[in-house]
């Protein structure tokens, strides 16, 4: 209960900007789901995806009660075009600002100075590292979401197998490796989920909040984050690795799973891992 209390507390804790204060975000209920996948479904998954490699799903079990707060998820994958607005109301994260050791040498390395990348600024941004991504959240008054948050919003609160269903992906359904697009395309190109969330398949990986674990704690729990809360004064002082979903413009079938888990440094800016921010249920 205490996380519960605290993570509340980091929801609240920055007002955000005027023009948007609802601009864009979808209304998540609350509600109570089995997180992961059961030690006994791990074969048959092989067996699916032709995948065998060591420790594959097994990163999701096991499955286990969770309970999450109702909360509000941005519709579409952070673009190029807000990140400016960040950086223009923020000049300390830009890239001439960024001290060497909080990135890999690529952050933001597709944009040209301060602008956007050209014929870009819907497609998301990307070249981010996760303290940015983090940061950007913050103003904008929220914070990257928790992975349980994430896990429920793609299932829209259900067992879907995929963000739209349990039938196959196609390239009609997202940007990922078969849609042969070679690089991310602009927000709400591909069908929203029924909560209205675009993107959760494909297009770029997602940063979450969750300090990367290799396998669920199996005991029932309300609002979990592994790692515990980021408060503003420590975020630059995380380092290792943080939680990714929702696969990318390279991904393959089985990485658009709503419960494939996978993990990304904190500081790798890559052309395909970008993100989305949630914020209290309150700032309907």
């Amino acid at each position: 209960m205490r996380s519960t209390l605290i993570l509340a507390a980091l929801l609240a804790l920055a007002p955000p900007p005027a023009s948007r204060a609802d601009d864009g975000r979808a209304y998540v209920a609350g509600g109570t789901f089995l997180m992961g996948t059961s030690a006994d479904e791990v074969g048959r998954l092989r067996s699916r995806y032709q995948v065998d490699f060591p420790g594959v799903f097994e990163n999701e079990v096991p499955a286990h009660p969770v309970t999450v707060s109702a909360f509000l998820l941005d519709r579409h994958e952070v673009t190029n075009e807000r990140f400016a607005e960040f950086l223009a109301a923020n000049l300390e994260w830009r890239r001439e600002a960024l001290a060497a050791e909080l990135h890999n040498g690529d952050y933001l390395a597709d944009w040209e100075g301060e602008r956007t990348p050209a014929g870009k600024a819907r497609h998301p941004v990307v070249f981010v590292t996760w303290h940015a991504a983090q940061a950007f959240c913050r103003w904008s008054g929220g914070r990257l979401p928790t992975e349980a948050e994430w896990e429920f919003a793609a299932r829209a609160g259900g067992d879907r197998e995929f963000p739209w269903g349990d039938a196959p992906p196609s390239p009609e359904r997202a940007n990922y490796h078969a849609t042969a697009v070679g690089g991310t395309t602009p927000v709400g190109s591909f069908p929203a989920n029924e909560l209205g969330l675009h993107d959760l398949g494909g297009n770029v990986w997602e940063f979450l909040l969750d300090v990367w674990r290799d396998s669920y704690a199996p005991e029932a729990q309300i609002d979990p984050l592994a790692g515990g809360p980021v408060d503003d004064e420590g975020l630059l002082d995380v380092a290792g690795r943080r939680a990714v979903r929702g696969a990318s413009h390279g991904g393959s079938v089985v990485n658009l799973r709503t419960r494939w888990r996978d993990s990304h440094v904190v500081t790798n800016a890559v052309a395909f891992v970008g993100f989305r921010c949630a914020y209290p249920a309150g700032h309907r």
